[in-house]
């Protein structure tokens, strides 16, 4: 009997422990509206079309061990939250705290975005190793693996609304301060190792100053300057909590999503929710050096690889080509690749420079957008648009920007608008735009039938580059009229439903 009004007694104190401690941040919570900042950025990641060009595979069903409906979205009580929380706060270091403002972050993840969660899952094995090895080097607490998800969303090309880029969003200052290079052709706060590393350092250099997990993410978020000036107008208080109000805005959530993050990866099943995994295989992977200049669609070739897959192993390169900058650069491979590449290394090499001896032996004529370009004598002549660089020009010629240079006496890469430029164009590349032409020409022959217009599916292609081939037509579109058809996993062939016709 004792026992009985003993545990009656206990949840009644826990009940109240949870209503005062829910009563005393009040202040604090916040109805998360469509602009929050955590939001707006994950938002940000999907509109970029990085997920879709992956091509992720849902089917999870042997994952899901609660025996959930797909759709269902389970619901707890605060006691359950209170529970978990309290486990996930005694095994780390920083304040897994549950509260209104956390439980609006719970929400958004678990809820509003239930399946980029998924995505990110399904992404987590390919970065979380190299986070944790890193952070481990660093003697950091290995929670912030999870910062990147905050961040970036896991999307290495990320670019915020201010400027900040990679996965670990470094400012342009921030990153040069901790050796992230910049230039026209690479960004090294995309490099996943370097920019990982970067991030560790600035962050171990944040606790040396702070000595207070929460105070270090919100200095991350919006700088020293900013949380010190929240200390000063709080009177000298350090607590994140009592000086949350004194902060940015976009750093008010910063913490609660940080913590609501570390919930979720710690409790996705128990929410219905299961790593969605990418169908570019990208677990098995290895870097090698390279020293000389080389383009993706070399290396695609020559390996086999798709020119899609490549950009996403290796983030850093703006322009789908590894400049010679005198030193050596990273290039990351597919595992079975590696060797492939190394024994043909002088091979390429040897291609390449062959190719570039026989610059002059042909007349293209490209014509690219609005772009002008038009013979004269055995050059090409091209007309400078807006929006070209020297690079995407290159890029488009199969030749080098040295060499752009070299034909047009160009003393630097400043380009005008209308300006002519020379270039010698290879013959295999004009061959490879002919037959990007003739794709082209294909895409303008659409198949109408019955009530629908309909497309074949050709090898290489996914939702989101079709429906870039119709007007008015979006990914979801094709989704809802193809309810029959795996569109997770289109097979070369397959007639699909685009859009209603008459």
């Amino acid at each position: 009997m004792k026992l009985k009004y003993l545990i009656i007694l206990f949840f009644a104190i826990t009940i109240n422990a949870i209503a005062q401690n829910n009563k005393s941040i009040n202040n604090l919570s916040i109805n998360m509206v469509n602009d929050d900042p955590v939001l707006a950025a994950i938002d940000s990641m999907m509109a970029s079309k990085y997920f879709e060009s992956l091509g992720f595979n849902d089917n999870v069903k042997h994952l899901n061990k609660y025996h959930y409906s797909k759709d269902s979205i389970p619901v707890f009580d605060s006691l359950t939250y209170v529970h978990r929380f309290k486990k996930l706060n005694a095994n780390s270091p920083f304040s897994i705290v549950y509260n209104s403002q956390v439980r609006d972050y719970v929400s958004l993840y678990a809820k509003r975005r239930k399946k980029i969660t998924g995505r990110m899952l399904g992404l987590a094995p390919a970065y979380f190793p190299i986070f944790e090895e890193t952070l481990d080097k660093y003697n950091l607490p290995l929670e912030l693996k999870y910062l990147p998800i905050i961040e970036s969303a896991l999307n290495p090309k990320a670019k915020s609304r201010v400027g900040a880029s990679g996965l670990w969003q470094f400012m342009y200052p921030t990153g040069k301060m901790f050796g992230l290079e910049v230039t026209s052709y690479y960004d090294e706060r995309s490099d996943v190792y370097k920019s990982t590393d970067a991030a560790c350092r600035y962050l171990k250099s944040l606790y040396e100053m702070y000595h207070d997990w929460d105070l270090v993410l919100a200095a991350y978020n919006c700088g020293p300057g900013n949380v010190n000036k929240a200390i000063r107008r709080a009177n000298g208080k350090t607590s994140y909590w009592e000086i949350r109000n004194f902060l940015p805005v976009e750093t008010r959530g910063y913490v609660p999503a940080f913590i609501a993050v570390n919930y979720i990866m710690n409790y996705a099943a128990e929410h219905n929710i299961y790593p969605i995994k990418p169908e570019i295989s990208c677990f098995k992977v290895d870097t090698i050096t390279v020293s000389n200049y080389i383009t993706f669609a070399q290396i695609s070739e020559s390996l086999d690889i798709p020119l899609e897959y490549l950009e996403y192993l290796n983030p850093t390169y703006k322009q789908n080509f590894i400049p010679n900058t005198g030193r050596a650069n990273t290039l990351c491979l597919p595992i079975e690749k590696v060797g492939v590449f190394v024994t043909n290394e002088k091979k390429i090499y040897t291609l390449k420079t062959e190719q570039d001896r026989r610059d002059s032996a042909a007349v293209v004529t490209v014509e690219e957008n609005n772009s002008t370009s038009s013979s004269r004598g055995d050059a090409v002549v091209y007309g400078v648009k807006k929006g070209d660089g020297l690079g995407k020009i290159a890029s488009l010629y199969h030749c080098r920007v040295s060499q752009i240079k070299d034909w047009n006496n160009l003393k630097s890469d400043r380009l005008n608008v209308g300006q002519k430029l020379y270039i010698y164009a290879k013959p295999s590349y004009a061959v490879q735009n002919k037959k990007k032409a003739d794709v082209d020409a294909e895409k303008v022959a659409p198949i109408i039938s019955g009530k629908y217009q309909y497309h074949t599916i050709k090898s290489g292609e996914t939702l989101w580059k079709i429906a870039n081939l119709y007007d008015g037509v979006s990914v979801d579109q094709i989704k809802e009229l193809n309810k029959a058809i795996n569109t997770q996993k289109l097979k070369l062939g397959t007639k699909i439903r685009i859009k209603p016709i008459g």
